[in-house]
């Protein structure tokens, strides 16, 4: 509980105010480059405000650091480099990327359970989510395909990387060297590697990829 307090706190100091910029329209070109989602919230006088998180994953022009942007009513209320943990009436939105694209971006109320805000239709998660709307059974299948990817280029990975580390001269004399069961020739691990990206780059649209997607990659 400490160390959550102490990175939700982390997390806290580095939003900074917004300018009051209007959001970018999202365009076709930025669909695998840029996440927009929102989410509409009751005020305490009885309006609703919508407020949308905007992460470009290439990162900024000017210093290369991948940001989360939070707008009110399309106009730029705060910023943040990632993880980020904005407040909003109620609670907060918490904004996570990994090597495929996000990991988290929910609302967490102060009381209840955490909700995933919307995507916009025309985002990558956009369009994943209106597919698992429209052909649910496609969806599901798409998203086991995509995590049997993962899980295999897990299996390749791993034994090579424990074989890799055992063979550093320390670990050597300490633990032993280990051989990885799995040897395949190049061509087919980079065809593992290629096919663990599109499972893990699929599981990001959906915001299921993790630490194990990396390793799998």
């Amino acid at each position: 509980m400490g160390r959550r307090r102490w990175r939700d706190g982390l997390a806290a100091r580095r939003v900074k105010p917004g300018d009051g910029r209007p959001l970018p329209r999202f365009r076709w070109w930025q669909l695998l480059s840029r996440s927009l989602l929102t989410l509409p919230l009751r005020t305490p006088d009885g309006g609703v405000v919508v407020y949308a998180v905007d992460v470009r994953h290439l990162g900024d022009r000017d210093d290369g650091a991948v940001r989360a942007r939070l707008y009110a009513d399309g106009v730029l209320t705060a910023h943040s480099t990632v993880p980020a943990r904005f407040p909003v009436p109620g609670g907060h939105v918490e904004v996570a990327v990994g090597g495929f694209g996000l990991r988290r971006c929910h609302h967490v109320p102060a009381d209840g359970p955490a909700r995933q805000l919307t995507p916009h239709p025309a985002s990558a998660e956009g369009r994943r989510a209106a597919l698992h709307r429209t052909r649910p059974g496609l969806s599901r299948l798409v998203g086991a395909v995509a995590t049997l990817l993962v899980l295999v280029g897990l299996g390749v990975a791993v034994p090579q990387l424990v074989e890799t580390i055992s063979q550093i001269p320390p670990v050597a004399d300490a633990l032993g060297t280990f051989e990885s069961p799995v040897r395949l020739p190049t061509a087919a691990n980079v065809a593992v590697g290629v096919a663990a990206v599109l499972g893990s780059t699929e599981r990001a649209l959906r915001l299921r990829a993790g630490w194990l997607d990396d390793l799998a990659s």
